[in-house]
């Protein structure tokens, strides 16, 4: 939004340019300035509203990460102790010297 003297012009986006859009003069300038302030006004009350249920569920998932991250520690420990290995960082396999038979 941008009063040019008694003039409105509005910034838009042509082609992934921004432009400026000459809106008009006098009462309809008014108007179409009061529009886009409202419109503004509401995008911005979405986003916080967005924000404020990403920060919540970041809150929730805290805790998951984290027993997800015990848990790996855990099933890996197992693992190496149970004789086995990671192949070039993928699959668990059975190390070389594992395979003694009794």
């Amino acid at each position: 939004m941008r009063w040019s003297g008694p003039y409105y012009y509005r910034s838009v986006r042509v082609n992934g340019q921004p432009r400026r859009e000459y809106v008009g003069a006098g009462p309809v300038a008014e108007l179409a300035a009061q529009f886009d302030a409202l419109d503004r006004a509401q995008r911005e009350a979405a986003r916080e509203a967005q924000r404020a249920i990403e920060d919540e569920l970041d809150e929730i998932d805290g805790p998951l990460i984290e027993l997800d991250t015990l848990a790996d520690a855990l099933v890996r420990a197992a693992l190496l102790a149970a004789g086995y290995r990671r192949h070039h960082r993928g699959e668990w396999r059975m190390s070389r010297a594992g395979h003694q038979k009794d």
